[in-house]
């Protein structure tokens, strides 16, 4: 069996966004969403940051370029980006992938609570 990087903690998040949209379902804004997520991360113990500014790095550069948001950081290793769409877009992976590397984060997590099903993606820059 394989061991992916931060797994306990990328186990966790998801195991709380499944117990969020189990409890809400579908249908809510992105807002109601993050908020439930941040009562679930608490109670699992988790140390997080939310509607956190970032820097956003260029290249190699040691001063930013710009802040942009993100929606969870989750001890430190793990960013989390959520949507509540119909349907994810292949747009909605590369602004994930774009955002590790911009910021310098191995691990993220795209989270969709917009569909029938949790729908959930790991991903690692």
């Amino acid at each position: 069996m394989e061991v992916y990087k931060h797994s306990d903690i990328t186990g966790k998040i998801i195991g709380c966004a499944m117990q969020v949209h189990s409890f809400l379902g579908s249908g809510f804004q992105e807002i109601i969403y993050h908020r439930a997520l941040a009562l679930e991360f608490t109670k699992a113990g988790l140390q997080f940051k939310w509607e956190l500014e970032m820097p956003i790095y260029y290249k190699d550069y040691t001063e930013p370029i710009g802040i942009r948001r993100v929606d969870f950081l989750v001890e430190n290793v793990v960013l989390v980006e959520l949507k509540a769409k119909a349907l994810l877009e292949d747009i909605h992976y590369a602004q994930i992938l774009n955002y590790l590397k911009v910021y310098k984060v191995e691990v993220g997590l795209l989270i969709n609570f917009g569909e029938k099903s949790l729908n959930f993606k790991r991903l690692i820059l």
